[in-house]
């Protein structure tokens, strides 16, 4: 079956390509492991200005990158745009201090000398989702890269321009031929290609059943994997907040990229005293966000980024609905061309509903009202996922609270949950496991091996 590339904004076909059949994945695991063989002793001096040069190369055409990524994916071409620089600094990030957070590590042991190496495994395989198109890779490779590993990528079948776009900066930048490599394969090639002994580690973004199947594989094979997957972020609103501010990240935290992201906020907690005031203008912000052209300098919400995902954001809204929920705004597919979805807000959500219990990949927002601090951790906590959540209060006892208690692998206190170059990124529960980005996430696919010297 061909890769298709849509538009999600207007349904057109853009190009399709041909998955690559077993003779081209045979030819490019070879090379992979041949360009590790060599790659595996450069100095950290010769990546980091390989890492410099990928990203001056982002930054001089990130207007020609912006546009593969709204046209295929859908987001808004501003917001692509920031993506696009995002990727030039987790690269610059990774080139100036990758040495550092690799550096040996010294120990005081009985032994004359003893200390910890961080040697690089191999060809690491990344299956990465379609809504970040551009950074979800780069966060992999950027760190990959630096540590010496070689990256084979297994992008989303809706998102191939960015693929290829991708490996051809890389190469353009300088990296040797076999050091990162796109490959166009079906999904039900992966089991196989994890299993492969030439792939050493795994990095899944994805679905909950996407890095169960995944994880599955690679720990059958005894390989190292690394899951981000989705999440149900809470975000809670106190009384002592600065509301005006609460008000305008919520909107934003909700609607970015068309609610198609992990960290994105969709479970909205607010106290009882502020809970009236803040419905009622956040209802009014999302019913006037303009939906539209993704292109489009005043457009706000561009599309969803498939007809698959538009019709199962519907759906969940339709069963939650049906079960009990209270729709105050929203709710239904913008009839016409593309696959846009209208700004929703839900209260009166019910527990066993989906969009108290799944994740909704859309700008879909449940709005709950709680008594206080500890009840707004005791709802945000009630979720099988633990991504990220975000906190508004100026009372130094709730923040306390709230950093200490929201089972997630990221808690922002008064700021909106964000991915940083500079700090870990992932989640708990069945939102995953490893870590990204800071110098957590340069070591993940490293032997740390022990040298003990007597």
């Amino acid at each position: 079956m061909p890769i298709v590339s849509i538009n999600p904004a207007t349904g057109e076909k853009l190009k399709e390509f041909s998955p690559f059949d077993d003779p081209e994945i045979e030819k490019r695991l070879t090379r992979a492991e041949k360009a590790f063989r060599k790659y595996r002793r450069t100095t950290f001096t010769t990546r980091s200005e390989l890492l410099e040069a990928t990203a001056e190369l982002l930054l001089q055409e990130k207007k020609k990158f912006a546009a593969i990524i709204t046209l295929e994916m859908g987001k808004l071409f501003r917001d692509s745009v920031a993506e696009i620089e995002k990727c030039a600094r987790g690269c610059r990030f990774y080139a100036e201090n990758g040495e550092r957070f690799l550096e040996d590590e010294a120990a005081q042991t009985d032994a004359a000398e003893s200390y910890v190496q961080y040697r690089p495994l191999g060809a690491v395989l990344a299956i990465m989702p379609w809504n970040f198109p551009f950074w979800q890779v780069f966060r992999f490779a950027a760190p990959a890269l630096m540590a010496g590993n070689v990256g084979l990528l297994k992008h989303a079948s809706n998102v191939p321009q960015c693929a290829l776009a991708i490996e051809q900066i890389l190469c353009r930048a300088g990296f040797d031929d076999g050091i990162f490599q796109t490959l166009l394969i079906e999904p039900e090639q992966v089991e196989k290609l994890i299993a492969d002994p030439r792939v050493k580690a795994v990095t899944l973004t994805g679905s909950e059943k996407a890095g169960s199947a995944v994880a599955s594989t690679a720990a059958r094979e005894i390989k190292k994997s690394v899951l981000e997957l989705g999440g149900s972020d809470a975000f809670i609103v106190m009384p002592s907040a600065d509301f005006e501010r609460a008000l305008n990240t919520a909107v934003k935290a909700r609607t970015i990229n068309a609610g198609q992201s992990c960290i994105a906020a969709k479970r909205f907690m607010i106290a009882d005293e502020i809970y009236d005031k803040f419905l009622i203008q956040f209802v009014e912000r999302m019913r006037a966000l303009k939906v539209g052209d993704p292109m489009g300098d005043a457009t706000e919400i561009g599309p969803l980024a498939s007809e698959q995902i538009l019709r199962g954001v519907h759906d969940q809204v339709q069963k939650t609905i049906a079960a009990g929920a209270k729709l105050l705004t929203g709710g239904n597919r913008i009839h016409g061309p593309g696959f846009f979805y209208e700004p929703t807000v839900l209260v009166d959500v019910p527990k066993e509903s989906p969009a108290y219990r799944e994740e909704v990949f859309g700008p879909v927002a449940s709005i709950f009202r709680v008594r206080d601090a500890d009840h707004a951790v005791e709802l945000a906590n009630d979720t099988t996922f633990g991504l990220g959540a975000s906190a508004w209060t100026n009372n130094r006892e709730e923040q306390k609270l709230f950093g200490s208690e929201l089972d997630a692998g990221m808690v922002f206190i008064n700021a909106m949950v964000a991915s940083d170059p500079r700090l870990p990124f992932g989640g708990v529960k069945r939102s995953g496991f490893g870590r990204e980005l800071g110098a957590a996430g340069v070591r993940e696919f490293t032997n740390a091996k022990t040298i003990w010297i007597s």
